[in-house]
């Protein structure tokens, strides 16, 4: 016979609910690409880097809504972006992210007792993952009982599980995934979906969400909030009719036919399942506590510190044979020369960094698929040449230098597509970060221009092939590009995915102690946009700036 679960039991004390905040609206910079912001894909965790000293500048990058980057309480504000590596050194997965699964009766204080907890993790990721989203859609006949109170939204088959178990597996592997937006007031699913992305700790929380076996597997931990039935039926009274529209006689019927049965049939009995039972859901300040001592001990074993492992592996070896680096004429050992001096001027550096862009991406064409073709010419003679043997182009910028390189990207590539990713250092670890991303739709069918102006560890370059892999772009079809690398970033890009063609102006031998380049170029994007320096300690390219 199984243990039966721990039960945590306090006396409830006051405890202020967290509020979310709606994210900023972004005005758009260019009349061009407004359409290609609707049709992107969006995770909006634009965040204002936090002690960098820096005004962020400000730059639109996608008009679309989705999730709050943050949740505020009364003592401060919980930042729930900044996804850290999820993958290691050699480029693959890691250990997977922690999954809670939060069950109870409906209106048990379940969502309440999530964010008590996101609040006491203080991690800088979390993704809160709720059941009610994944309600299946009703057919004409079953919206007809759903508008009569005659439905029962309570049942084990009132859900897509199958779409639950793939979401939660692709979170939990760092992926991103698309979440159905489920209307209430109409019971039927929203147009437009929302779109998530892995992270350190993964909260399902929902009714059913001990009901299939397969989904339990996927859970780390189980907690069941337990409630008084009385205090549920008041709070769903209040939540049906305030929020969804209802009237009071027809909630009433729907709990007495519906919602009260299948808890004792369905729901109560997946107790005895969790690991952990929670009376009074978020009164019970001590099980909350103890839920949070568990989990960060399980994120302290899943720590991962990529930059130092990317420090001392793979140097000392041949340049790989997927780095190419354009030829050093002297045009453009000279141009090198001019943006390489500290005491050139931001207009001269910022023109001479323009003509070695060209060029740089000139050279990378060179490398996609053209396939034999023939074409007509005015005289009526045939002409044997070359057409390009892809789908698309798309370019992906990695904020905020590499959207330097956007322009000369447009003016050789007609109608090409335009995504951007954001990954910041963060400044206590020195680990980069996953902020922000927008990538086009069905990127995963284009040749992929990654850009970045400078790599020195590689850190930051890896998260954005990583990101690209994850929305199944093949790796051999992905170009990084870059004005300068230094050996080590080469070495530990190239090592991790072996299939992505590495393209630059030059390739400098060493790295210092702040993972700055040496010679070096200083940090490219303060010397181009004309903002003051980074502080000590930051390394040069790879700290981005919201934007």
């Amino acid at each position: 016979m199984a243990a039966p679960p721990a039960r945590a039991d306090a006396d409830p004390s006051p405890t202020s609910p967290l509020t979310a905040r709606d994210p900023p609206g972004r005005q758009a910079e260019k009349n061009e690409t407004a359409c290609e912001d609707r049709n992107a894909e969006s995770l909006d965790r634009l965040l204002p880097p936090v002690g960098t000293g820096h005004s962020p500048r400000k730059r639109t990058t996608s008009q679309c809504k989705s999730e709050p980057p943050l949740l505020r309480t009364s003592k401060r504000t919980i930042y729930t972006a900044g996804r850290p590596p999820w993958y290691n050194e050699h480029g693959t997965q890691s250990k997977e992210a922690f999954a809670i699964g939060l069950g109870g009766g409906s209106a048990s204080g379940k969502t309440t007792v999530a964010r008590m907890i996101i609040e006491a993790l203080d991690v800088p990721w979390v993704v809160l993952l709720s059941m009610d989203s994944f309600y299946k859609v009703l057919t004409e006949q079953q919206q007809e009982q759903a508008a009569h109170n005659n439905f029962n939204f309570d049942h084990p088959d009132a859900f897509d599980f199958d779409l639950i178990i793939s979401t939660l597996k692709k979170l939990k592997q760092g992926k991103s995934v698309k979440v159905p937006v489920y209307d209430f007031t109409t019971h039927s699913r929203k147009r437009d979906w929302k779109t998530l992305y892995g992270a350190n700790v993964i909260i399902f929380e929902g009714i059913m969400a001990f009901a299939d076996k397969t989904l339990l597997e996927l859970l780390d931990m189980k907690i069941f909030v337990d409630t008084d039935s009385d205090i549920r039926l008041v709070r769903r009274l209040r939540r049906d009719i305030s929020e969804r529209g209802r009237d009071i006689e027809g909630v009433i019927k729907q709990y007495n036919k519906f919602v009260k049965p299948s808890f004792d049939q369905y729901i109560q009995p997946t107790m005895r399942l969790a690991d952990i039972v929670v009376p009074r859901g978020s009164g019970n300040t001590v099980a909350i506590d103890l839920i949070v001592q568990h989990v960060h001990s399980q994120l302290e074993e899943r720590e991962l510190s990529v930059r130092a492992a990317l420090a001392s592996a793979h140097q000392c070896h041949p340049l790989p044979q997927t780095l190419s680096v354009l030829k050093s004429t002297p045009q453009v050992r000279g141009m090198h020369t001019i943006i390489r001096d500290k005491e050139t001027s931001r207009d001269e550096f910022i023109f001479y960094s323009k003509r070695l862009m060209r060029l740089l991406i000139e050279h990378a064409l060179s490398f996609l698929p053209f396939q034999d073709c023939v074409v007509r010419t005015p005289q009526g003679q045939d002409y044997a040449g070359k057409c390009y043997a892809g789908k698309q182009i798309t370019g992906v910028s990695i904020l905020r230098a590499g959207e330097t390189m956007e322009p000369a990207l447009r003016a050789v590539c007609k109608d090409v597509r335009i995504g951007t990713i954001l990954i910041q250092t963060n400044q206590l670890t020195g680990e980069p970060e996953l902020h922000y991303l927008r990538l086009p739709k069905d990127i995963s069918d284009d040749h992929v221009i990654l850009m970045d102006c400078t790599v020195s560890t590689g850190a930051a370059a890896m998260m954005a092939v990583r990101v690209l892999l994850d929305h199944d772009v093949p790796e051999d079809k992905i170009f990084l590009l870059s004005l300068l690398m230094a050996e080590m970033g080469v070495h530990s890009v190239a090592y991790a995915f072996p299939r992505v063609r590495i393209i630059t102006t030059a390739v400098d031998k060493r790295v210092n102690d702040l993972f700055r380049i040496i010679p070096g170029i200083g940090n490219f994007g303060d010397r181009y946009f004309g903002t003051d320096a980074v502080p000590d300690g930051s390394d040069e390219e790879e700290v981005a700036y919201t934007g």
